[in-house]
């Protein structure tokens, strides 16, 4: 009777594993503050795809962490640079049996740690970054990404690189949003996943934290722009801004479950805080029922073969 009435469901279908990987080492490296995730390599990286989708997820999310940065982030337009060689590697893996996702943004790439290139007085230079995140996007899906992320929160990101991907013929490749990204604290961890060199803050492009209605306007410019789908990040602390959003619009809405709240529910969970599984299960549970279609989870893999292995249904 409780399954027969149940009002929200997980399912891998519904679900997205982001897999950080690294240029220059030859086994994976254990990320100390996510227990259980790792830099990969581009091998280790092929076969955590073909497990995701051997496990029914839709996607599998990548970000680059190359050896060398420098202040413009050249690497990250580089065919031959880590990202480029995972997204080519991971999609001649599962061919299109996962979604190959790609995150566009220059974080992971400059020296300064900062998501786009700056001015000469030191701050974000906006439109150049646009400029870079359009070639990069196209890039991606001349690698053989199917769906790309611009993550970087600049104003006019979605409509630049939509228009660079209808010019050079990946119209096509869909447009994964970052919309309502806000100035989190609970990116934590993920900064030590892609080795950033971040001093300071985001305050300036990223989202205030007090605010739903900017949140959602931001979201509607990124449909306006072309947008496919779009994203809240983070996930548990912004549950009435994913509500809000699912509710305002018709475009499939994701959540990303960020790192600092995988970190913290592990960390008290090997202290014995938490029923560990138990506390994942609710934890994805919430995002479905605050309205997403989407979860970017680093669990989301371990969720799969845990409730569904042997089970999957087209």
């Amino acid at each position: 009777m409780r399954a027969m009435v149940r009002e929200h469901r997980v399912h891998p279908s519904q679900l997205i594993l982001p897999a950080f990987v690294a240029e220059g080492i030859r086994e994976p490296r254990p990320i100390s503050s996510m227990p259980g995730v790792v830099q990969h390599t581009v091998d280790t990286l092929r076969r955590v795809a073909a497990d995701a989708a051997a496990a029914g997820l839709a996607g599998i999310m990548l970000f680059g962490v190359p050896e060398t940065k420098d202040a413009e982030g050249s690497c990250a337009l580089d065919p031959h640079g880590i990202l480029s060689e995972a997204i080519s590697a991971v999609r001649e893996e599962v061919g299109d049996d996962l979604l190959v996702m790609s995150d566009v943004c220059l974080d992971e790439f400059t020296d300064h740690g900062h998501c786009g290139v700056l001015t000469p007085g030191g701050a974000v230079d906006n439109d150049a970054t646009v400029a870079i995140y359009a070639q990069m996007a196209a890039l991606h899906a001349a690698c053989g990404a199917h769906v790309v992320a611009p993550s970087g929160m600049m104003d006019g990101q979605v409509a630049a690189i939509r228009a660079e991907l209808d010019r050079t013929g990946h119209g096509d490749v869909a447009i994964l949003a970052y919309a309502a990204k806000f100035a989190s604290a609970f990116y934590g961890p993920f900064r030590e996943a892609v080795a950033s060199s971040l001093t300071g803050d985001r305050l300036t492009y990223q989202q205030d934290p007090a605010n739903v209605r900017e949140a959602l306007r931001e979201t509607l410019l990124d449909i306006e722009q072309g947008a496919d789908v779009v994203m809240v990040k983070p996930g548990l602390p912004y549950l009435d801004v994913l509500r809000t959003v699912r509710e305002a619009v018709t475009v499939p809405v994701a959540v990303y479950n960020v790192s600092g709240e995988y970190s913290m529910i592990e960390a008290a969970a090997a202290n014995g805080w938490l029923d560990r599984d138990r506390t994942i299960d609710e934890t994805l549970l919430a995002f479905r029922r605050a309205g997403a279609d989407i979860i970017l989870s680093y669990w989301a893999l371990e969720w799969a073969r845990r409730h569904h292995e042997g089970r999957l249904t087209a």
